[in-house]
């Protein structure tokens, strides 16, 4: 039976209310409890699992609700009793800012010392307003959340680039600034390379195997996935690019993107033909066919990072895939690749990789929930929409991953699974002790069942990040997991483990033409790609602790929606703001 409480006027962060009902469901004789903010989107989604009531049409934007399935009513008050708990130690907890707190926009930018960013992780709904409040603030913006209209994308950026500053996102997952942490990043040495890229994990790869091979990155700027498509036009991009080549700093050039399109990589390739510094591009589906004096073009993620490395060091481009050693006998009937990835380009990249290896002899099914899908191997990112709504992304919570661990071990075909763990700010805190048991729960199961499986695992992360590098490998090895050092080792090792091989590309140096281009950029952006920003978080507390840990100062705003968030009332109330000068 469904029982329904409401919270009236209590807003929280969607990523703490989902991990609480993820705790709350685990009660027993509870079948489950869904915590979230009474949004129309959210109510929604209560409804699509099966959790809709009467008494949920009555919530407000501003409201917690909290739906529980349960067949023991009595369960219902300790379910009430838990959340008020767990609420009230969330709120003491939280003075992660020093004091530094507010409510609104003009107490924000009254605490912040002469304040240069916005970090934006609330609601999609709401979050292209408040970048555009930022904007007029005269703050660049990083846009973490995700669910913004393209349309308002093109908005927001064009403003930004005629204002001289940089839009990064929607759903930008991962930036360095001058070594500071945004959203989802890795704790990495500064160095001389110079990063942008249109996708998170990847730039999270890049950067870890930088920092491995002991160099170093000035900036790690992030656009956001849409940047490169034809509505959009780069306009992010562009404008890093040249802020990176302005940078006296920035030896070595890097660039990073899923394939754009065609007219937009025209436009990127053009502008980095005007550039006199080494660069290294990864557009990763986009098989290379040719090279280029000042710039190598790269076919897999590890390969970007190894070729900036060498190119830093003054060396010739020379990169060599790996594959790691595995002791493990399959049955002839054991042919298939399974890969369960909390990142999408890493997922996207092990595709990638699949397809080329067995393009002459497997044929691919069309599907919205997987990056892969054939008759014996499948690909999923586990951090798509798809799998996200209404739950926390799989970096954060290891019960989806678990799940389909799980589900493989009934699949006599399966030869290899491959699993990442990303790690660093923003990520779980110990993700590997939460995957290990089913690691080896699953191994023991197949041994069983008279077969052999490889679980192949990936760590991506530095010596420096707070869930120990080392730690995570030595834990998810004990388990029986085979670690490689890279995605592309270990989807090249899977490949080689059911009969396959990926072909390097063997390419020429090709000479292109191309049209001048003026490099110049805004002293606003070399401001802020030059020094530690400061700080105005929206959003997701969490976020604030990592800025402030690496020396930077960061003011909470503790966002919720005005106007009972009624969007077209809030818009209306955001234009009378602006144009009269003040601040709501």
């Amino acid at each position: 039976m469904l029982y329904t409480i409401i919270k009236e006027n209590t807003y929280k962060d969607s990523i703490v209310l989902m991990l609480l009902s993820n705790k709350l469901s685990a009660i027993d004789g509870v079948n489950k409890v869904s915590i979230m903010m009474g949004t129309p989107a959210n109510k929604d989604i209560f409804k699509s699992s099966g959790l809709g009531t009467d008494e949920l049409e009555k919530a407000k934007p501003n409201d917690i609700v909290i739906v529980v399935d349960t067949d023991q009513e009595e369960k219902v008050a300790e379910v009430k009793e838990e959340v008020e708990v767990a609420l009230k130690g969330e709120s003491d907890s939280q003075d992660t800012s020093k004091g530094q707190e507010a409510h609104n926009w003009k107490r924000a930018m009254e605490l912040a010392n002469n304040p240069n960013l916005a970090l934006i992780s609330i609601p999609g709904q709401y979050a292209a307003m408040e970048a555009e409040n930022a904007l007029n603030e005269g703050l660049h913006v990083f846009m973490f959340s995700d669910n913004v209209s393209k349309e308002d994308e093109v908005k927001l950026k064009q403003k930004a680039h005629e204002k001289g500053l940089l839009v990064m996102g929607p759903d930008c997952g991962t930036a360095l600034i001058h070594g500071v942490p945004l959203a989802f990043t890795n704790n990495v040495n500064e160095g001389d390379i110079g990063i942008v890229g249109a996708s998170g994990t990847g730039i999270q790869e890049v950067t870890t195997i930088i920092d491995r091979y002991g160099k170093g990155v000035t900036n790690a700027l992030g656009t956001g996935g849409r940047d490169l498509s034809t509505e959009v036009g780069a306009i992010t991009m562009l404008d890093s690019i040249k802020a990176l080549n302005q940078d006296p700093k920035v030896k070595v050039i890097t660039v990073i993107s899923k394939p754009p399109a065609e007219e937009v990589q025209r436009k990127v390739l053009n502008v980095l033909r005007n550039i006199d510094k080494p660069v290294v591009t990864l557009f990763l589906g986009d098989k290379p066919s040719y090279q280029e004096e000042n710039i190598y073009h790269a076919y897999t993620l590890e390969e970007a990072a190894v070729v900036a490395v060498q190119l830093s060091n003054g060396d010739k481009p020379n990169f060599e895939p790996t594959t790691a050693d595995v002791n493990v006998v399959l049955k002839e009937s054991q042919v298939g690749i399974k890969g369960y990835y909390s990142g999408g380009t890493l997922a996207s990249e092990a595709a990638m990789l699949v397809r080329d290896a067995f393009k002459d002899t497997m044929t691919e099914e069309k599907s919205d929930s997987y990056v892969l899908k054939t008759d014996i191997h499948e690909i999923i990112d586990l951090g798509d929409d798809v799998y996200t709504k209404g739950k926390p992304h799989p970096m954060i919570d290891p019960e989806k991953r678990i799940e389909m661990l799980e589900k493989s071990m009934n699949d006599p075909e399966t030869a290899v699974i491959m699993i990442d763990n990303v790690i660093g700010n923003g990520g779980h805190e110990d993700m590997a002790s939460e995957l290990a048991p089913t690691i080896r729960r699953i191994l023991d199961s197949a041994r069983q069942d008279g077969r052999q499986l490889a679980v192949l695992a990936t760590v991506v992360g530095t010596a420096q990040d707070i869930q120990g590098y080392d730690k995570q490998i030595e834990i998810l090895k004990e388990s029986g997991a085979i670690i490689c050092k890279t995605n592309d080792q270990m989807v090249r090792t899977a490949i080689q483990l059911v009969g396959g091989k990926v072909e390097q590309p063997i390419v020429d140096v090709q000479k292109f033409d191309y049209t001048e281009e003026n490099l110049a950029v805004d002293e606003k952006i070399m401001s802020f790609i030059n020094m530690k920003p400061s700080v105005i978080n929206i959003g997701l507390k969490s976020f604030t602790e990592a800025i402030q840990n690496s020396g930077s100062e960061c003011v909470q705003f503790n966002w919720r929606p005005i106007a009972g968030g009624d969007e077209k009332l809030m818009k209306v109330l955001q234009f009378l703001n602006y144009y009269e000068g003040g601040t709501i």
